[in-house]
Order: structure tokens, then sequence, then C-alpha cells
């Protein structure tokens, strides 16, 4: 089959690999109908993240049929349409039964290699680092789901497969965040980043009943797909001196009762911080640039929540002091889409959330390494790149 692989930090290339088969009698076999680049992709293209193997195929947002199928798979079947959360869970162990999907106990074989760092190991998941499991990715023709019971999501008849790919990753990610925040009427919610996960931040706290979200970002086509396709205010931080004082100045003086961080290790930012981070993780000195969670924990009001929805390294300069001063409530995880599936796709088929306007670019698999160029450099008001494999 055709797949997108990793053959060193920016070095991608769209070559012939082995086909996948079922492996375990729980696992079934899709072949791809769609799969999408996603933001935390870059971090190890970048050379950020360590762990990727020459040939490694990567990708881990996608929707798909079923064509193989094991002999202990009892709830799906071989033809039917369905999309898959990014994460894998077994279904059966302690976090799984807490519904804290993305922290599997089972599903990371290479939980050693995470340990050191982490302390203790998360789930697997497609088409990332060998600590997270050395997974084949989503980026082509064919892909194995373990415990494909607990994973395989089908989609409802009346939803279309674009709208219904995002809801492997970029749509949980963000409503989880919103989830977070645990929104009371009357809220302010700001979201930090206008991409998929930071748009899907922004609907779901409106969903949830946020009164006021707003939306803070640079870009003037996402802040526009912001305004235009979720209904969020915005703020547009490369044209404000402070983005503290701009949101304590729309929020009364006391800030947003919530804050949704999406951006990630890679940010952009303003200021000396900013210089310093990038000059650091130029030299790898840092992982990260993480002006956009600082910003986060000061603008946030005291007493609220700040949710954590972007991919972290090690980080430098993280203000401490303020969380504690300011009675800050921390929340982050990776996304446990096995909770929200269900519901968002019935949002999907309602008509209460639309997400088809994240793919601005479609394309097939042999134009993939185009589209990461595209999706990292932000060209062309690029949200995200879609992929046909077939």
């Amino acid at each position: 089959m055709r797949a997108l692989v990793w053959n060193g930090v920016n070095d991608l290339a769209v070559e012939t690999v082995p086909d996948p088969h079922v492996l375990n009698p729980r696992d079934v076999v899709l072949e791809v109908s769609l799969t999408t680049t996603c933001g935390s992709d870059l971090h190890f293209i970048d050379g950020y993240l360590p762990g990727m193997r020459e040939g490694d195929v990567f990708g881990h947002e996608f929707l798909g049929t079923i064509v193989e199928a094991g002999p202990e798979v009892h709830e799906r079947k071989v033809g039917d349409r369905v999309v898959v959360p990014s994460f894998i869970a077994c279904g059966n162990c302690w976090y799984c039964d807490r519904q804290m999907y993305s922290l599997c106990d089972t599903t990371n074989p290479n939980a050693a290699a995470q340990q050191p760092l982490l302390g203790y190991p998360s789930a697997g998941i497609y088409g990332y680092t060998h600590p997270f499991g050395g997974y084949a990715g989503s980026h082509a023709q064919f892909v194995r789901v373990p415990f494909a019971d607990v994973n395989c999501f089908p989609v409802p008849d009346g939803v279309d497969d674009l709208s219904a790919l995002f809801v492997s990753d970029a749509v949980p990610t963000g409503f989880m965040g919103a989830d977070f925040c645990d929104v009371s009427p009357g809220d302010t919610v700001a979201v930090f980043g206008a991409g998929a996960v930071g748009l899907m931040a922004a609907a779901g706290a409106k969903i949830l009943g946020a009164e006021r979200v707003i939306v803070v970002d640079r870009l003037p086509e996402r802040l526009a797909a912001a305004r235009d396709h979720v209904g969020a205010e915005t703020i547009d931080y490369s044209d404000t001196d402070s983005v503290q004082e701009a949101l304590r100045e729309t929020t009364g003086g006391r800030g947003p009762d919530a804050v949704v961080e999406a951006v990630g290790m890679e940010g952009h930012g303003t200021g000396l911080q900013s210089v310093v981070d990038r000059a650091k993780q130029a030299v790898r000195a840092e992982t990260d640039r993480a002006t956009p969670l600082r910003e986060a924990v000061l603008a946030c009001r005291k007493g609220g929540v700040v949710a954590v929805l972007g991919v972290y390294g090690l980080t430098d300069s993280f203000p401490t002091g303020v969380v504690l001063n300011k009675g800050l409530t921390i929340r982050a995880a990776q996304q446990h889409g096995q909770r929200y599936v269900p519901r968002l796709l019935r949002h999907l088929a309602d008509g209460e959330l639309r997400t088809s306007f994240l793919a601005t670019h479609r394309m097939p698999l042999e134009d993939a390494v185009e589209g990461y160029r595209i999706f990292k450099e932000k060209e062309d008001g690029c949200l995200r790149a879609v992929f046909s494999p077939s």
C-alpha cells in the first residue's frame, strides 16, 4: 500500500509499505477514506519530539470502512463506516473504566520508554513516536485498529465523511478542553489559538452554555473562521500591546472565567520572552515556545480554570507563583476521545456542530508532502489539509 512515511527531521515521502493485517483477535483493518494533518505532527517532523524511526507511517486522525475483522470483534463488522479516536483504549483497565481513555494502561507496548520522563505511560497512539507505542498511522490506504469494539464508532447515515473525520481528534480534543472549563451560565471563555482544536474548543464552549467566547490568534483567516463559523469574538494579539489587558478590558476588569490553551510547543508570541524561547528552542536548550501557555495563566481571572490542550515537552519560565496566588485550577490531558465521540456525532447529526469548514485543502495522498508544507507554513489560509488515500 502507499503511505506517508517519516525518514528524518523534515524528511517526508510517500512510499510503498506492507499492508497491515489483523494481529490480535480484537483487531480490525480499515480502508482509510480520509485522513488529515494535525499540529502535533509538526513537533516530531521538526525534531522536537524524539522517537520516530525511518519508514514510520504517521497520521492519527482518520475515518474509514472496516475491511477485515478479528474473530473476537462483536460490535463492529466488515462494511461499517467508522471514525476512530487517535488514542487507543482497551476499554477494561482502571483508567478506561473511569473514562480517562488516553491514559489506558494496556495499549502502549513501549511503556518503559515513556516512564523515565512521565513517571507513568500514556495510551498508545497511531502514527506517533515509538514511546507512544510505535503504531503505524493513518496516512495510508489501510490501518490496523486494535480493540475495535472500543475504538471504532459508526458514523450516522446523515453525517458526511468530511464532517465526521474531525471527530477523530480535533473535535473531541477541543470539546474536552471546553468541558474542563466547568462552564456555567454567564461565563466568558477565552481560547488561545484558532487552529482546528482551538476552533472546536470555542464551539464546544458555546454548546456547553458559555455566554461569551473570545478567540485569540494572529492570522486573519483563522480569526475570521472563529467569527464566521463559530460565532466567537476575536482578539488579534499582534494588534494589541497586551492580550491580558485586552481581555480584562472586555470582561469588566475581571478577566475570563476560563482559558483554553490550544497552541502547544511551537507557539508564536510577542515580546522579549518569545524571542528568548525561540533562541533556546533553536539550539534545543528547551523543547517549548510556551508564550501562549504563560499568557493563558496570566490572563485567566482569579479562581478560574486553565485547560491545556497544546502538546508540550519541557517548559522553562512557567509562572507557578501566578497559579498559586491566583488560585487557578490547571486541567490538562490528551484527548479522551471515546468519552466524547458518541455525543459529538449526535451534535453533528442534529446540526448543532459544524466541522467541514476545517478542511481548507483536499488532495490525494500522493500530494501529502506538499500538504504538510502548506499546513506548516499556514499558506493559503490552511487550517487542515485532508488526504484521500484511495
